[in-house]
């Protein structure tokens, strides 16, 4: 700033505060005024804006109460309004902090803590038995993380240490402290390996108190840096021995005199990112290219030891699983650290690198010049870069063979881990080096027996491949194809829903010998699983188009490995989409295949309840007329092995038999009747199988073979008697006089008449309109006919409205009255006098009387003039009979008489009937 900016800025500032600061800005001004003042000394002035100098304590103003303000403020918003963002801020200021090597880093992740362990909603949960947000659980993490960095630092003084861990361990008896590997109460025993130098290294895991959040943290107070090979590490890129030839197992160099670092590699991860938080980049990249070394070694050793076990044990089918503890989806995420070191290495010039290299002060000098001359680093092979590196280390990470951990928190962390790692190396570019890299990784993947998750025998609790996989299936096609469908074959196996996997020797205490067959409850994320098996097959499908050999045993890979129907589905109408894309021919070979999936899913569906089962049927049609008649016709007849008798006849022969199909397949006669013969053989024998529902359908289907419409006609009436009901039959009967069987449509409505039983009050009963085309249909057959159904009639119909309706009708027209030839008979109307209708007419007395007699019971007021309507419809078809007056008068006497006490409705009876 200029001097005008400076007065002003400096004026302003004691104007805001001018409670607070108006004594020291006097003093101040006194000060500097004064010619031989202190002040005046010195030259410069401090500037707290900052941050601490390296070698300063506490040199600028925390201001915790705004810190715990805040972090309390964004904890109170349940992680709305971008709450979670900002305590995600306040994280990164504390990595800031902690990269300036500015001491108030701890003691601000202290304040945040603090809230964080106050938060009420922490035993809320642990009453209710509820799970975090999964937004608040990595938050969780992100803090026990940075706690972990915080003891790892490497300069920091043992009183401050001791101090942390008293503050961690205090956090960490309280029992609202949350679990590392999920919530309270919903999770199993966690099997985690202790860090080696952890309080709990040598106890049985499986009853092992739980982890919380800071027990690594906890832990990690244990580790120190004075070991002198990892001093020599971390501090010189001259680091060799090239003599040295200890080949073991923990040997401290390679065979080319390059330094290894042995300590569990999450431990080991975990000083590098202590390393990077702390201000030594180029430190911990020295370390992360150790450890790779070490792990690149390890992987060469296990693949050797397994071929000499696989030479002198060639039938041992059983694996074990080296990992309880996968290194995707740590806590402490240690092939993301080192995939994210080695990355800002290949951005990060070496000039900014000096500055940080005071690691050891007495090689302070020499070190900015040495980079200028070696700008690839000294343990690197030819060809390779810190680029090559991180892909290779996420490599082997995601590869590796490891238990599915317990708990749905963790277990989802495990698929976000891995996904989060994928899409980074999605970004970037591969070029012929790192190909090579990928062929190397993908061959001994397949090869490194119980060390790879790809390996030829993996534990039946391994987390799966099948993203990792499709990954790796992609970026290898263009470049090894036959390498490519190796692993993704490999990786298509889901061992845990086969209930004759191969069980392992891992000795794992908990429910494996009460599995649920096909179905296993301590995988909470299944469902997300099988839908990455899914979309594994999806892009081996895509990619197999037109290669008959491939498509095939990507075909028996499914049929193998998938056993969710709907997975199978949705493969068939992916396989059925890419053969068919318009621009082409179809491909008959993968149209194939998109036929014996839905076959596939028809058989497995078939006894089991489906919401999706009409449209799969629907679609296997459309896929087997793509396919050609064959199709059609073989599975008409087979469909007993695939569908219900319903769906045979109402979607499947229905729609192979409609126009549409005989269009779209150009079918001869010849082809059309070899259909037709299957569609009619189905209905029938789905007829037999299922009267009820199959009838009508059959009945259709054989419309145009006399023969079989006969055989259909007589299942049906062999049916009726006894497991149909009266509105199939009526249904059956209407279809009958449509065609023109009008003597067989009165058959099976008489039938259906026996079934029905109509109570007084029924008269909005939906079979009312079919009795009254029965009665229609009687009548225009003629007399006999007529006479016939009455006493069916009345002995199921009790509705007086109902009988009083059909006896109007009978009376107005003579039964029979239109002849065969359209001319009208010379027939009579029918006596009331005599039977049938004297019977009829009887009966509608009898029900008026009933119901009269039923409605009075539980008569209200309000219906008064509603019943009084009623009696007047009575008196109409009383008076049909020849004493019907004189009926009606001693039936309203008698009405007078029983229910004198309903006073205002005798009125009423007396008003309108006398």
């Amino acid at each position: 700033m200029n001097r005008d900016q400076l007065q002003k800025f400096v004026q302003y500032l004691i104007t805001v505060h001018h409670t607070e600061v108006l004594p020291t800005a006097q003093k101040l001004a006194d000060e500097i005024l004064s010619q031989n003042s202190e002040i005046n000394q010195v030259h410069g002035a401090p500037d707290p804006t900052a941050g601490a100098s390296i070698d300063d304590e506490n040199c600028w103003h925390l201001d915790e109460e705004q810190v715990q303000e805040q972090v309390k403020l964004f904890l109170s918003q349940g992680g709305y309004h971008g709450s979670g963002k900002q305590l995600n801020l306040l994280f990164a200021k504390v990595r800031e902090m902690l990269k300036m090597r500015d001491s108030n880093g701890a003691r601000m992740l202290t304040l945040i803590t603090e809230q964080f362990m106050a938060d009420p909603r922490l035993s809320l949960w642990r009453q209710q038995g509820t799970a975090m947000t999964d937004k608040y659980r990595q938050l969780w993490d992100e803090l026990g993380a940075l706690w972990m960095c915080i003891v790892l630092n490497p300069h920091c003084k043992l009183e401050q240490k001791a101090s942390w861990l008293k503050q961690l361990k205090k956090w960490n008896s309280v029992d609202v402290c949350p679990w590392e590997d999920g919530n309270h109460g919903s999770e199993l025993p966690n099997l985690t390996n202790a860090l080696p130098q952890g309080a709990h290294a040598n106890q049985d895991s499986s009853n092992r108190p739980h982890r919380t959040v800071f027990t690594r943290a906890i832990e990690a107070c244990d580790l120190h840096w004075q070991d002198s090979h990892l001093q020599h590490i971390i501090s010189s890129d001259l680091y060799t021995n090239y003599c040295y030839h200890d080949d073991t197992e923990n040997s401290l160099f390679d065979s080319r005199g390059w330094p290894l670092w042995h300590e569990h590699v999450p431990t080991a991860c975990a000083r590098v990112d202590a390393l990077r938080s702390h201000g030594y980049p180029r430190e911990a990249l020295r370390l992360a290219i150790a450890i790779v070394n070490t792990l690149r070694r390890q992987q060469q050793k296990q693949l050797e030891m397994f071929r000499t076990q696989k030479k002198e044990l060639p039938h041992k089918s059983i694996t074990s699983i080296t990992n309880l503890e996968g290194w995707v989806g740590h806590p402490l995420d240690p092939v993301g650290t080192l995939f994210s070191s080695l990355m800002e290495a290949c951005h990060i010039d070496d000039e900014s690198f000096s500055g940080f290299s005071d690691f050891t002060e007495n090689t302070g000098q020499c070190k900015s010049m040495e980079y200028q001359h070696l700008p690839a680093h000294k343990f690197l092979e030819e060809g390779e870069s810190y680029l090559t590196l991180a892909v290779e280390v996420a490599l082997i990470g995601l590869g590796q063979q490891r238990i599915m951990p317990d708990g749905l928190y963790t277990q989802e962390k495990v698929c976000r881990n891995e996904e989060q790692l994928i899409s980074k190396l999605q970004e970037i570019e591969l070029d012929d080096t790192l190909v090579k890299i990928f062929r190397k990784q993908a061959v001994f993947l397949l090869e490194a027996g119980p060390y790879s998750g790809l390996g030829e025998i993996i534990h039946r609790e391994s987390v799966p491949m099948h993203t990792f996989a499709k990954y790796l299936f992609t970026s290898l096609l263009p470049h090894d194809a036959e390498l490519a469908y190796k692993i993704a074959l490999r990786a298509m196996r889901l061992l845990v829903l086969e209930s004759t996997a191969p069980t392992g020797d891992l000795t794992r205490p908990h429910h494996i010998a009460s599995v649920v067959p096909n179905r296993y409850p301590r995988w909470f994320t299944l469902s997300h699983i099988e839908s990455q098996q899914c979309e594994l097959a999806s892009t081996m499908l895509t990619a197999a188009k037109g290669d008959v050999r491939r498509l095939e045993t990507v075909l028996e890979s499914i049929q193998k490995n998938i056993h969710s129907s709907s997975h199978i589905f949705k493969l068939a109408q992916d396989a059925f989409k890419i053969a068919t894309l318009m621009d082409s021919l179809p491909d008959i070979t993968l149209l194939k295949v998109s036929l014996e999936l839905g076959l596939q899913v028809m058989r497995m569906t078939l006894s089991t309840l489906n919401w999706r089962r009409r449209e799969m049927v629907r679609w296997l049609v459309t896929c087997a007329t793509e396919v050609g008649v064959y199709a059609l016709d073989s599975i008409m007849q087979s469909w007993f092995t695939l569908f219900t008798p319903t769906e045979a006849t109402s979607i499947v022969a229905t729609t192979v038999m409609s126009n549409s199909t005989i269009v779209r397949l150009h079918l001869d006669c010849h082809q059309q009747e070899k259909l037709a013969s299957s569609a009619r053989t189905l209905a029938l024998q789905c007829a037999m199988k299922d009267p009820q529902n199959c009838a009508l359908s059959a009945l259709t289907l054989c419309e145009k073979d006399h023969i079989a419409f006969e055989t259909a006609y007589q299942i049906v009436l062999d049916a009726a008697t006894t497991g149909m009901s009266y509105t199939q039959l009526f249904t059956i009967a209407r279809y009958m006089e449509h065609r023109g069987y009008p003597m067989r449509a009165y058959k099976l409505a008489t039938l259906a008449m026996t079934h029905l039983n109509l109570s007084y009050n029924q008269d909005t009963h939906p079979a009312i309109n079919d009795v009254l085309w029965a009665c229609a249909l009687s009548h225009s057959l003629g007399k006999n006919e007529l006479a016939a159904i009455i006493p069916l009639v009345v002995k199921s119909v009790k509705c007086a409205t109902v009988l009083s309706d059909i006896l109007r009708r009978c009376t107005l027209t003579t039964p029979g009255m239109v002849g065969l030839h359209g001319r009208r008979n010379s027939g009579k109307l029918m006596s009331l006098d005599k039977a049938p209708l004297r019977q009829l007419l009887d009966a509608t007395i009898g029900a008026y009387i009933n119901t009269t007699h039923s409605r009075l019971t539980h008569i209200s007021p309000r219906h008064y003039s509603e019943f009084i309507e009623f009696l007047s419809k009575a008196r109409e078809t009383f008076l049909m009979a020849h004493d019907g007056h004189i009926q009606f008068t001693q039936f309203i006497d008698n009405l007078k008489q029983i229910y004198k006490g309903k006073k205002k409705l005798m009125m009423l009876v007396r008003e309108r009937f006398g």
